[in-house]
């Protein structure tokens, strides 16, 4: 059977030193159980750790102690601590004065030394030539870090921590607001404001504001507003796309006397070709294979002095509002919508179908996998001043009929485009801000050069 180690004879007991004879299990005097002693070692003697000579002393004894400083200011040794180099800092990171500054190297100990008079650490690492000296930081990169470390985000919750890659802080946590949660944009005499709302967890609203000269050298002011579709993939990416293509493509064919409602037409193609082109992504393809295309609708409108033009597909809209209260506003597109198919077909009054469930199901949009692309277009010559609204669903469902949406319009929204969008948008979130809102105010005439919010 297995037995337990025999422990060696003990002359006296460890725990009074009273003198034992051999056979003895039990100190007689104070009860100490003998046979829990390990025996001692013969040939590893305890390492000293005040600095004394002793058996401990043997070079290479022991395993290394990283980051003690070499005596002789060698490799070992941090650059901060050399002999000859600047103060270092203290725990906080702040820099040492001259009183704190870090002792004088301490002398070279003889060969085998085992440990630090000083500080009664042992150091058995063996003396090594200085062979790689630790190079001067460049000042351009000391630089380089310190305009980094200013110009990084502070969290808008806290306030002290700074802001991750991620978006998150890294002092309190706080998920950061994205860049499109909120924004707002002037071009002179037009502007537009689009906002997350206040049920989505991020903004899939996008838009283009601009303005122009004829080639006649008369003004011409543009918006493109796009809303993502949310059951596709990548709806923000969509949205951006098309608004960016649309703008682009106006702007590049305004000037060059195209017709404004031919131009309107081809901004929407260029912007489906814009979403489209997101689908053949090579990551697109390989992480959304079962989802839908990315897609979104689209609205726009170009002003002149004399000529109001639109353009849409989808279920974004576009609203004449009259200086004048007493004219009467009006709606300027027509849903690619399943409410607005009954409605036309006459199987339900505009109040039924708005109702139903079904009624926000768009039959047009851009992407990948819509059907036939038809931009819708048409132009108008109002008799008087006013502004156009164009918008997404996001502020319509809370201001659906042309009267209503002509209430919720600043009376001063012709001379301050951008304080209407933001009351337009105000509307919506108090009205529930259940989606993404956009909107953008066009004056009509379009304003000469120079002209713009108040």
């Amino acid at each position: 059977m297995s037995q337990m180690p025999q422990q060696a004879a003990l002359s006296q007991c460890p725990n009074c030193a009273e003198p034992l004879e051999s056979d003895d299990r039990f100190c007689g005097v104070c009860g100490y159980d003998l046979s829990a002693v390990p025996a001692p070692p013969r040939d590893h003697p305890t390492l000293t750790m005040n600095g004394a000579d002793g058996p401990g002393g043997i070079p290479g004894q022991g395993a290394p102690w990283p980051g003690v400083p070499a005596p002789d200011g060698g490799p070992g040794t941090p650059a901060a601590h050399r002999p000859g180099d600047l103060p270092g800092t203290d725990s906080g990171g702040s820099p040492l004065s001259p009183a704190t500054s870090p002792p004088p190297p301490v002398p070279a100990q003889a060969p085998g030394s085992p440990a630090s008079p000083v500080s009664g650490v042992r150091f058995d690492r063996p003396a090594q030539p200085d062979d790689y000296p630790l190079q001067a930081p460049d000042p351009r990169v000391a630089a380089d870090a310190a305009n980094a470390a200013e110009e990084a985000k502070v969290c808008v919750a806290c306030r002290a921590g700074r802001v991750d890659s991620d978006g998150y802080c890294e002092n309190c946590g706080h998920a950061q607001p994205r860049e499109r949660d909120h924004v707002e944009q002037e071009s002179g005499p037009v502007a537009a404001v689009s906002d997350r709302g206040l049920r989505h967890h991020r903004n899939e609203d996008a838009f283009a504001v601009a303005r122009a000269a004829l080639p006649d050298g008369s003004p011409a002011v543009l918006a493109v507003v796009c809303d993502g579709v949310s059951s596709a993939t990548r709806p923000d990416d969509a949205s951006l796309a098309a608004s960016r293509a649309a703008g682009g493509a106006l702007l590049a064919a305004l000037p060059h006397g195209t017709h404004p409602q031919q131009a309107m037409h081809d901004a929407i193609v260029a912007a489906s070709h814009a979403v489209n082109a997101l689908a053949d992504e090579p990551t697109a393809r390989e992480h959304a294979v079962h989802q839908n295309a990315p897609a979104c609708t689209i609205v726009g409108a170009v002003v002149t002095s004399d000529l109001l033009v639109v353009g849409w597909v989808g279920d974004s809209r576009a609203y004449w509002v009259p200086l004048d209260r007493a004219a009467p506003p009006a709606r300027l597109t027509e849903d690619d919508s399943w409410a607005a198919q009954m409605v036309a077909a006459g199987l339900m009054n505009e109040a039924e179908a708005y109702a139903d469930e079904r009624a926000h199901a768009i039959t047009g949009w851009l992407g990948a996998d819509a059907y036939e692309l038809e931009p819708h277009t048409a132009s108008f010559k109002p008799d008087r001043p006013g502004v156009v609204v164009v918008c997404t669903d996001g502020l319509w469902n809370y201001a659906e009929t042309a009267g209503e949406m002509a209430e919720a319009v600043p009376l001063d929204a012709a001379v301050r485009p951008l304080h209407a969008a933001r009351v337009l948008v105000g509307h919506a979130l108090d009205g529930g801000g259940h989606d993404n809102v956009t909107v953008a105010v066009l004056p009509f005439p379009a304003p000469p050069q120079g002209a713009g919010s108040a």
